[in-house]
Order: C-alpha cells, then sequence, then structure tokens
C-alpha cells in the first residue's frame, strides 16, 4: 500500500462507482464491500486512516452488555454475530478476553450470571465462551488486585478484544488487495452537483501538494463520523444537526494495577456507566466516560472532570489505588452518536444502532454505530446504492473474507510484540535481517523497534510522526513520555525513507509536540515547550 501508486490511480481514473469520504472504520469496510463486490471503488481520508474516532476506542469487540440491559435486543445479536465474524477474519488483532465482574452485594452475582446466560444465547455457535458465577476466592485468585473489602462474589463473561488502528490500517490493504484506490491526506472541500441539484462527484485536494482534483462517480458516500455535519453542510440548503458527538476517555496505567490476564468490568458506576479495566499490549486501559460536547475536534482533550471520575472509580475497585501519578498516558475520543428527534437527550439515551440517511441530493451518509458492526453497515451501505438505484447489483462476499495480516490464533505468539502484524512477520524481521540497524529500538523501555518505522512508511502509508508513533506502533497511546522522548529518531529515520530534508524534521516534531500534550495529564499540557528531562 503505497501513496504515490494510490495517487497515480486516482489522476488517472475519471470515473468511479463509488467514492467514499471517510477512512475510519465505517468508510474502510466501505471501500472493502464495495471493492471486492467489483465496483470501481475510491476512499478519501483528509487525514490518517482512523486519525479520529477510530484509533481512540476501548479497544473491545463487544456485543454490547450495557444495551441488553436497555432491552435492544437485535443491535446486541446483530454485534455478537459481527464480533464472531471480526474473530475468524482477523485473528491477529481479535483475541478471546475474559473479562471479571466483581460483586459487592450477593443478588448482583445471580442478576449479572442470568442476564450473561442471555448474553451468551444471542451469540448461538459464535460464542468465545460461557459466563458462570464464581466465588469471592475465585474473583479474588482472578482478579489479583480487586478491592477486597466488601466482596461477596464475582462473574466471569467473554468477549473480544483488539487493537483499532492496527486493524484500520489492515482494513485499508485488504480494500487495495480487492482493487480500490485508498488515499490518505486526501480532503473533500466540496460536493459536486449537476443541474438536478443531484451529486455527481466531489472535489479533492491532496493536503501533501496543494493540487486539487474533480472526480465523478455513480454514488458518493458519507462516512466521515463525528465529521457528518461538515460534510452534511456542503450537501444541504438548510442547517440540520444529524450526529451528535460524545467524549468518551481512558487512562492507561502499567500491569501492576491488574496483574493477570483477566478484564475488569462494573457495569454500573455511580452515575450508571460502565468501566472497563482492560489489559492491551501489556499495559491496562481504563475508562471510560461518556459526556456530550457541543464541538468536535481531531484532537480532543480529556476534562478534568472525566479524568477525576475515572480515577476515583477505579481506585474503589482496585485494592493498589492508581494516582495521577501513574497514569502513562490519557486519550480522548468521540463518538458519532445519530441525533436524537428531540433536543437534550443524554447520552445514555442516545441509541447506538447506526443509521442510514440518504439526501435529496444522493449523497448516502452513515451515522451513528461502532466497530464491532462495521462490516454490517458496510454492507448496508452498498445495498442501500443498489436499491436506490445507483449501483447495479452485486452480493455482498464480506462475510467470511480475510483481513490483510489474518492469521489463526493458534499459530500466533502473542508474547511477541510483533503479532499484530499476523501474515507479515516474516517480511518485518526480514527487513532487519538485510538491515540490521534496524533492529534498534525506538525507545529502551519499549519493544517497538525501527524495522517497524520503516514498514510503515513502505508499506503502510504512514506520512507523519503521528501516523506512526500514534497509529502504527501505538507508543503514544500507551506511554504519552516515551512517546515524545522518541520523535527524533522516528523523524530521523521517515526523513530518510520520505526523502525530506531538516527543516521537515523540526517541524514534524514540533507538531507531534503539539499533539501529544493532549495525551498528558493537565498539569504539563500548560507549558508551551515540552521539558524532555522533566519527561
Amino acid at each position: 500500500m503505497n501513496r504515490s501508486e494510490q495517487l497515480s490511480r486516482l489522476q488517472n481514473t475519471e470515473n468511479w462507482d463509488v467514492i467514499i469520504i471517510g477512512g475510519g472504520a465505517s468508510g474502510l469496510g466501505t471501500a472493502i464491500d464495495a471493492a471486492s463486490r467489483g465496483y470501481k471503488t475510491i476512499l478519501l481520508e483528509a487525514v490518517d486512516f482512523a486519525k479520529g474516532t477510530s484509533s481512540r476506542s476501548t479497544k473491545l469487540v463487544h456485543g454490547g452488555v450495557r444495551y441488553l440491559e436497555q432491552g435492544d435486543i437485535h443491535l446486541v445479536r446483530e454485534a455478537l454475530k459481527e464480533r464472531g465474524l471480526m474473530a475468524q477474519n482477523a485473528g491477529h488483532l481479535v483475541k478471546n478476553q475474559s473479562f471479571v465482574i466483581p460483586n459487592y452485594n450477593w443478588w448482583s452475582g445471580y442478576f449479572y450470571t442470568i442476564g450473561l446466560k442471555i448474553y451468551d444465547l444471542l451469540s448461538g455457535c459464535l460464542s468465545l465462551g460461557s459466563s458462570k458465577y464464581i466465588s469471592k476466592k475465585k474473583t479474588i485468585e482472578m482478579l489479583p488486585n480487586v478491592e477486597e473489602n466488601g466482596l461477596v462474589n464475582g462473574v466471569i463473561y467473554h468477549d473480544g478484544q483488539f487493537d483499532d488502528s492496527r486493524l484500520a490500517i489492515n482494513l485499508a490493504q485488504t480494500a487495495v488487495e480487492n482493487g480500490a484506490c485508498v488515499l490518505n491526506y486526501a480532503k473533500v472541500v466540496n460536493l459536486l452537483k449537476d443541474n438536478n441539484n443531484q451529486i455527481i462527484g466531489v472535489e479533492v485536494t491532496d493536503q501533501e501538494t496543494g493540487i486539487i482534483y474533480n472526480l465523478k462517480a455513480s454514488t458518493v458516500i458519507n462516512a466521515t463520523g463525528v465529521f457528518t455535519n461538515a460534510i452534511m453542510k456542503l450537501n444541504d440548503t438548510f442547517y440540520k444537526k444529524y450526529i451528535v458527538p460524545s467524549q468518551g476517555i481512558h487512562l492507561v496505567f502499567d500491569k501492576s494495577f491488574l496483574p493477570g490476564e483477566h478484564a475488569l468490568m462494573i457495569p454500573k458506576t455511580k452515575d450508571g456507566r460502565v468501566l472497563f479495566a482492560v489489559p492491551w499490549h501489556n499495559r491496562i486501559v481504563v475508562g471510560t466516560t461518556d459526556t456530550l460536547i457541543k464541538k468536535q475536534s481531531l484532537e480532543p482533550i480529556a476534562l478534568e472532570s472525566e479524568i477525576q471520575f475515572v480515577l476515583e472509580t477505579a481506585q474503589r475497585f482496585l485494592a493498589k489505588k492508581p494516582t495521577r501519578a501513574d497514569v502513562l498516558s490519557v486519550f480522548a475520543g468521540l463518538r458519532p452518536l445519530a441525533a436524537p428527534k428531540e433536543e437534550g437527550k443524554s447520552t445514555k439515551e442516545v441509541s447506538r444502532s447506526h443509521k442510514i440517511i440518504v439526501s435529496e441530493t444522493g449523497l448516502i451518509t452513515i451515522t451513528g454505530g461502532k466497530w464491532t458492526t462495521y462490516r454490517k453497515m458496510a454492507e448496508e451501505i452498498i445495498d442501500k446504492a443498489i436499491l436506490k438505484g445507483k449501483l447495479p447489483k452485486k452480493d455482498c462476499v464480506t462475510q467470511h473474507l480475510s483481513i490483510h495480516g489474518n492469521k489463526p490464533t493458534s499459530n500466533l505468539d502473542r508474547e511477541n510484540h510483533l503479532y499484530i502484524y499476523g501474515s507479515d512477520i516474516s517480511e518485518i524481521l526480514k527487513l532487519q535481517e538485510n538491515e540490521p540497524e534496524l533492529k534498534e529500538k525506538l525507545h529502551p523501555d519499549h519493544e517497538f523497534t525501527m524495522a517497524e518505522v520503516v514498514w510503515a512508511v513502505r508499506y503502510e502509508m504512514a506520512r507523519t510522526i503521528d501516523d506512526i508513533l500514534a497509529r502504527r506502533v501505538r507508543l503514544l497511546f500507551l506511554d504519552a513520555r516515551a512517546a515524545i522522548q522518541s520523535t527524533e529518531k522516528t523523524a530521523r529515520i521517515m526523513a530518510k525513507e520520505l526523502n525530506h530534508d531538516e527543516n521537515w524534521i523540526i517541524k514534524q516534531i514540533e507538531d507531534f509536540n503539539e499533539i501529544s500534550k493532549g495525551f498528558l495529564l493537565s498539569e504539563f499540557r500548560n507549558s508551551s515547550k515540552i521539558d524532555f528531562h522533566k519527561l
């Protein structure tokens, strides 16, 4: 997957069947669906793949225990089916994760056991494991750092866990392998319409060169997530809110706060939200919050109230109490919830179901939804385009379509950090053999190597330090200070690969340092320049 090759395809193709705006989970899934059916497909992403919401999730592939409690059986059943398919189609990235719910009153154990048995039944033959009631002793054994004071019993159940932006990159590669053209740093700035006010294409700017292209297509799909309203402003003659962004944050700690392989799940915190503490890349990710916000951003910042909520809740349920000083990274993500009919609804009342909107202009827009159901949403989007007469009828083939890198779990060594590359592992090892200097670590405290930077530039369309450290090797999400300390080394090897000069290196380091402030706690953010010695 090479950007210059993809750009050449854009320049040499006059008409497309499908143009997709947005390179997150929904857009990438739709590109695979359309291309694998045989439609001439192009995907345009304004920044980098999964730059927004799709790299900032709780890292779970799940049916949604909370939605079951709300009675949304259809959403849960659909998501559980898709969870099973993701585990089959991207086995290198999706794994079975056991969760333990510690209960501090006797009836909760029975209540959650019954509910989770229904959850198991809804997953059918794609179940990841059986839920069961466990004793206080077993709960402590499975969660060695759980707060024992008042603990009565526990419940264990199974869901999926994955690496979100790594899957996004593999989806982009899969789309290309099925004939799609995908391009990052390509921003749609206008929608082209005919005399009947019907959309016939888009105007797109190459963010790297400033060159503008007019692309024509039979159908245009808006899959821009939290930025949906911005595209709709180009489309509509009057303004209407199509999505409401909701913010969720996560704090990252070292493994000592949750030793072992089991995740902690608190189904009801003091304000009714769910809290997860999940093992991820040898760290613990704790979250999430659910806060309606007024303005969307590419770099959302965790609010102090959200940080306090997660810390206080984690301290209530963990014997070794995490503090601000223990936070390795904090990241915020925005959920593109479909706007409710009535203003002022809380985020808990806004549906997590996706919605497909077909405008009078012919623009097809996807709102809402979640990572787990990305494939199903894509299928429905293309089916809708066919139904509206935009495309000739062809059947969906993605249900059992293997994603790039897919490797059976039985053949994976998850102790080796390279497991996320799946079937590409041997190629990265070959890089290190051919160029021994690439075996060098990016940071002494982490396993990521220079070879992974080179791989990301050559085969995964990484163009900036942020692309590498945030979404290819995930260091910014795992340890923000270590990521900041790795910037110069990363920038220099990228400059060599991409033929950039010293000015580019300086500018890249400045840009990344500014981005990384959002991943540090507030006491570090306020300084205009980050002091490396303090970090």
